[in-house]
């Protein structure tokens, strides 16, 4: 997996200035050191933030919100309990004030027909050009036991809410739009992912897969309304409220929104979170924005969460404190984002 990226060195020095160092070191300390630092490309590092520091988030506050997911029990796709979910999600974003919309379809699935709904709030920035933070928000379905997602679904749920919160009542107008979307159907019913699929009646050959419904609905919408262009990334939160956090680099990921994203932890403390290993997902809510050429992130903690689809998964699970983290991290992160998307125009 990508190493840590090193940072960008100055330019060097030229042998006449070392040489005169000592006599006009008072012109040279006021006049500043000119930076030959590039900008940002593809599959390259970028340069680390200047400096960064820790948000407005409120663990605490983003902790609240987890809570009152999983006070509303398990949420797979078309149940009451993600109904109330989704009305809550949608209050708070409003009480923002936030445009909030909501999109309901009825795909079919190995249980038959369910309602499902994306939750999308937008913040108008001085570009109509996009940037989606996001999240699902159902919980997985199982028959056999209570299974609140307390970390899978809820903690990042609740993180979420808490970033558009903050972003919101900056007073600093943002230079992009940004989205935070809240996926309905990315778990799916089937026990495995590979155990079932869904009739395609595009593709006959090529069934649907029994998942990631709501991001794949989100996707299509935006190619059938020609609006696929405006989204210049997309970060996706996913399992990220863990006690005991630690971070991996999904393989998925565009290099370069991965690289800005853990220097930007880094750069706040959180090196021993943000991790140079590997993270292995295999798919999630990212995966059809790559599919259609967009730039996707997934901030995920999949293969060293023990709980994992299993009834332990609840709220003692997940920390205020992993919460801020992660906020923190990718807060930092966007003005370094809005920068590389402004650089590619």
């Amino acid at each position: 997996m990508t190493t840590a990226p090193s940072l960008n060195e100055p330019p060097q020095t030229s042998s006449r200035f070392l040489a005169l160092a000592f006599v006009l070191i008072v012109p040279l300390l006021l006049l500043g050191c000119p930076s030959g630092a590039n900008k940002p490309g593809e599959g390259t590092s970028p340069p680390t933030p200047a400096s960064t520091s820790k948000s407005d988030f409120n663990g605490d506050r983003a902790f609240e919100h987890v809570r009152k997911q999983v006070e509303f029990g398990p949420r797979p796709a078309g149940s009451a309990e993600l109904e109330q979910a989704r009305a809550y999600i949608v209050d708070q974003l409003k009480s923002y004030g936030l445009k909030v919309t909501t999109d309901e379809f009825h795909p079919t699935t190995p249980l038959g027909e369910r309602k499902m709904a994306n939750v999308t709030a937008e913040l108008p920035g001085e570009s109509s050009d996009v940037i989606i933070i996001s999240s699902h928000y159902d919980t997985k379905y199982f028959k056999d036991f209570k299974f609140v997602g307390a970390n899978d679904g809820g903690s990042s749920t609740g993180a979420l809410l808490e970033i558009a919160r903050v972003l919101a009542a900056s007073k600093q107008k943002t230079r992009l739009t940004y989205w935070f979307v809240f996926f309905d159907g990315e778990e799916g019913f089937c026990k495995e992912w590979d155990d079932c699929f869904n009739p395609n009646p595009a593709e006959p050959a090529t069934p649907l897969p029994d998942n990631t419904y709501g991001s794949r609905r989100y996707v299509a919408n935006l190619i059938e309304k020609n609006e696929l262009k405006r989204v210049r990334a997309m970060i996706l939160l996913d399992m990220m409220g863990y006690k005991n956090l630690r971070l991996g680099r999904d393989n998925m990921s565009s290099v370069w929104l991965q690289d800005l994203v853990w220097q930007a932890g880094k750069q706040l403390g959180y090196g021993s979170q943000f991790v140079e290993a590997r993270e292995s997902v295999g798919d999630d809510d990212h995966g059809p924005f790559l599919k259609a050429g967009v730039y996707a992130l997934d901030i995920i903690q999949l293969g060293s969460y023990p709980y994992w689809h299993t009834k332990e998964d609840t709220l003692d699970k997940v920390s205020a404190k992993s919460l801020k983290i992660v906020g923190d991290t990718v807060i930092a992160s966007l003005p370094k984002i809005e920068e590389w998307v402004a650089s590619k125009r």
